[in-house]
């Protein structure tokens, strides 16, 4: 068989998830199971791997995506505990009585505290948490929707501590790294996924600039009274401030410590600037912005099913004490990710759980750091000291735990799914039923690249990020996207003696850039802006700007390519 038809057959179970999730609408927790079926037939099939190996693989996966499942539930547990102990609505009272333009309310919600948000919880918090908040203070519920939607593109990189490319890239290309490094070309596993998260910021940065400005001319014009780009883009001063805000802690921290930080405390400090800014007036127009009379909106705007849920916020205690449980995560961030403190080593030598020789294979192995997973510390361990700081009854804690663990069980198929099909796409490299000296076919990620590399050439830098897009609009994550298309990335780098480094950064920043158009995102941001049956209408609202972002990736990676950024 030919390597073009070896790359369809390998594109099959990716088209399968494409048309279950798009076309026919059916969710990643019946349709990934169904797409790791097809992938295993297409292994078993076409590659001729044996069945027992095949089961290996995917129990390989499923531990490999225990490990990511820890830290959704820590991410989960901490946002259900705030809920319940009422920081969060502390949280969101204080927001109400920042500013009353709501192009300033824009900015500092959609764009920072939804920024903060990804870095601490990820996987489709962000959005789902400040619509909702931009709703109560009078924003239209599209205008919302599609606002929170496209922000929350550049922090998804490093979102939930840095999963999407320490787990993502650690799922599918680690093995690869560690090859590099043991013949010299990298100095470790950690300096280069430490390399695409530096490389990332890059590509990420100046769209981070561009989308705030772009964003609230969008805004006044599609969903304003007078329909004016002007109107928004007169703010322009107090949305460069609200990017320089966040944009510098974000590369500072990517660069001097690593992936986890950058968005989490990048959006921390960055929201504290920005709110005594706007209360100081910097950078603010004096004329007050607002949506205008609700009864002139466009009926589209609201939908059929009006928002029922809060439109004001009561404290019920400090902001201090509701933000704490926040700084805590990063404070136990920077000391467990730091090499010199020598926390990182011992968590990463205790409490390792490790799987060998799975089902007899001896290169089929995971290992799994429960401390070190961010969901262990600090996310669980803060939780559990949030009950005491914030004094919750026994009873509020108990809802907490018991809606976090209620609300894993759809990620907890699809990810296993998932992950266990990346795993036999990376492991149909290795065929142990032929025999000594028979010639294996191409890994399944090596033949698509192969046929990409002769189709694309030398101009794959200008698209490599739309695949890392593609990747999280079928998969609803940029950690997911991560796995799933890491190994094929680095295949067609080597494939056309491209920097394989760039390459990979362009799929993380591909993958955070599809959070605005993937249908698990847009899904649960119009379930709770009431916009039920109009997901179509954002998906065309979000699409632009998300074409536009991997030009301006693509852009970026062609140049860092062909400058000789990266020898690797």
């Amino acid at each position: 068989m030919s390597t073009t038809a070896l790359a369809f057959v390998a594109l099959l179970p990716i088209l399968v998830a494409l048309i279950l999730m798009v076309g026919l609408r059916m969710g990643a927790m019946k349709a990934m199971p169904l797409a790791w079926l097809s992938c295993a037939a297409a292994a078993a099939a076409v590659w001729g791997l044996p069945l027992p190996y095949i089961a290996a693989l995917s129990l390989q996966g499923v531990v490999s995506a225990v490990g990511v499942l820890i830290i959704v539930f820590g991410a989960l547990l901490i946002l259900h505990t705030l809920q319940y102990s009422g920081g969060m609505e502390t949280i969101q009272c204080g927001m109400q009585g920042i500013s009353r333009d709501m192009r300033v309310q824009g900015l500092i919600i959609g764009y920072m505290f939804a920024a903060f948000i990804e870095g601490a919880a990820g996987f489709g918090t962000p959005a789902a948490l400040a619509a909702p908040l931009l709703l109560s203070l009078g924003y239209p519920p599209m205008a919302a929707a599609v606002l929170c939607l496209i922000f929350n593109s550049f922090p998804v990189t490093f979102g939930a501590v840095g999963t999407p490319i320490l787990v993502g890239f650690g799922a599918s290309i680690k093995t690869v790294v560690e090859a590099a490094a043991t013949a010299g070309q990298i100095g470790s596993v950690d300096y280069f996924f430490k390399a695409v998260g530096e490389t990332a910021t890059l590509m990420h940065g100046v769209m981070a600039f561009i989308l705030p400005v772009f964003m609230m001319g969008f805004v006044t014009r599609f969903f304003g009274p007078n329909r004016k780009w002007s109107e928004g883009l007169a703010i322009w001063r107090f949305s460069l401030f609200t990017a320089a805000a966040f944009v510098v802690p974000y590369i500072s921290l990517a660069w001097a410590i690593g992936p986890e930080l950058p968005s989490l405390v990048g959006g921390l400090i960055g929201l504290g600037l920005v709110i005594v800014g706007a209360k100081k007036g910097f950078c603010v127009p004096k004329d007050v912005w607002t949506f205008g009379d609700y009864r002139k909106w466009n009926p589209g705007w609201t939908g059929n099913i009006a928002f029922a849920g809060k439109t004001e916020y009561r404290a019920s205690m400090s902001q201090f004490m509701a933000w704490l449980p926040y700084i805590l995560i990063g404070g136990l961030l920077v000391l467990t990710r730091l090499d010199s403190l020598g926390l990182k080593d011992w968590l990463h030598a205790h409490g390792v759980l490790r799987f060998r020789e799975i089902l007899g294979f001896s290169n089929v192995k995971e290992d799994l750091a429960l401390l070190y997973l961010p969901g262990v510390v600090p996310f669980i361990l803060v939780a559990l000291l949030t009950i005491i700081l914030h004094k919750m009854p026994g009873d509020k804690a108990a809802k907490a735990w018991k809606e976090a663990i209620v609300n894993m069980k759809a990620p907890a198929v699809s990810l296993m799914a998932s992950v266990a099909l990346v795993k036999i796409f990376q492991g149909s490299d290795l065929n142990p039923g032929l025999a000594d000296g028979a010639l294996a076919l191409p890994s399944m990620p090596l033949a698509m690249a192969s046929t990409m590399a002769d189709v694309f050439g030398s101009v794959w830098p200008l698209f490599a990020s739309y695949v890392g897009g593609l990747g999280a609009f079928i998969t609803g994550s940029n950690t997911l996207s991560d796995m799933l298309f890491g190994m094929f990335q680095w295949d067609i780098a080597g494939q056309l003696g491209l920097s394989r480094l760039v390459i990979i950064a362009s799929q993380s920043a591909g993958g955070a850039m599809g959070n605005m158009i993937c249908i698990h995102n847009i899904v649960a941001v119009s379930t709770v802006v009431g916009l039920v049956n109009h997901e179509g209408d954002i998906f065309k609202k979000t699409f632009v700007p998300f074409v536009l972002y991997g030009l301006v990736v693509g852009i970026i990676t062609y140049i860092l390519i062909y400058s000789g950024y990266s020898s690797f």
